[in-house]
């Protein structure tokens, strides 16, 4: 990224930092827990906005989650764990760093251990956000736990700069955290994290090279492969849009009318406070 891309951006994200922080704010919502298939669950608030989905890995020696929702969740998350094993979690698996994925982190590395992108620490510990994982990777791990396997793979910037993709290759499935949504359906790009709208669908290209027939979205209900194209394009329909108003010179206005006229971006909602950064990295570098 451009020395005077950068400048940009960064003028532009406190409004975007701020609406995250009242996001968090979210009243608590019931969760409940659903079996995908085999050992494989997922844990998701039972309506509306709330923590990201949760998965959890039975095994015979313990239990791999993906990500931990709020620090508020983690005994309801606990308690839903156990409702379907008696083993104890090991380790858990962070997306990215935000508190609705990775808030119950700190609480998790009492008897768990933590692992995530090296992005994720870094982005953590510049934001005094209790938590930091223990135990990071560059690009892709896994872990084998009781006889089974859980890879994680960092592609590109997409959603924050510490982006994980994690794959359950017995069954087939994927957890993509917040680089895929079913509800709300409008992304956030979090560019105080190092996130990017330019490179968001390369996530979601190597994603769809992989061998998976159930998608497990960082918010809203599961999906399939054809859900995750489906996002992937209307994610670049927009994309496109926005650079081409950018280009003609117009501005934030019509952007934003764009984004929440053909788009369906509500109008004080979280994604639409990212207007001027994500007019920034549209702009191109002088």
């Amino acid at each position: 990224m451009s020395r005077t891309l950068t400048v940009r951006i960064s003028a532009v994200v406190v409004l975007a930092v701020g609406a995250w922080v009242a996001y968090t704010q979210q009243p608590d919502v019931p969760l409940a827990i659903q079996k995908i298939k085999d050992d494989l669950y997922v844990i998701a608030v039972s309506k509306g906005v709330g923590g990201g989905n949760v998965a959890v890995y039975v095994t015979g020696d313990g239990v791999i989650l993906v990500d931990d929702m709020f620090d508020r969740n983690y005994g309801e998350i606990l308690a839903k764990v156990k409702s379907v094993t008696d083993q104890p979690v090991r380790y858990v698996l962070n997306t990215h760093q935000h508190d609705d994925h990775a808030g119950g982190n700190a609480r998790m590395m009492a008897s768990a251990e933590v692992i995530a992108h090296r992005n994720v620490r870094a982005n953590m510990i510049r934001l005094n956000q209790p938590g930091a994982p223990r135990v990071t990777f560059t690009d892709e791990m896994a872990v084998f736990l009781g006889g089974k396997e859980v890879r994680a793979r960092h592609y590109f910037r997409g959603h924050t700069g510490g982006d994980a993709i994690i794959y359950f290759p017995a069954l087939k499935v994927i957890h993509t955290g917040d680089l895929f949504l079913t509800y709300p359906p409008m992304p956030f790009i979090d560019y105080a994290n190092g996130g990017s709208a330019l490179e968001w669908n390369r996530n979601l290209d190597e994603v769809l090279k992989t061998d998976f027939d159930v998608a497990i979205p960082g918010h809203g209900p599961l999906s399939d492969r054809a859900g995750l194209l489906k996002f992937r394009d209307n994610f670049e329909t927009m994309r496109n849009r926005v650079a081409s108003i950018v280009r003609a010179g117009q501005g934030k206005d019509q952007v934003t009318k764009a984004l929440v006229g053909e788009f369906g971006w509500p109008p004080n909602g979280l994604a639409i406070q990212q207007v001027d950064a994500f007019i920034a990295e549209m702009k191109p570098a002088n």
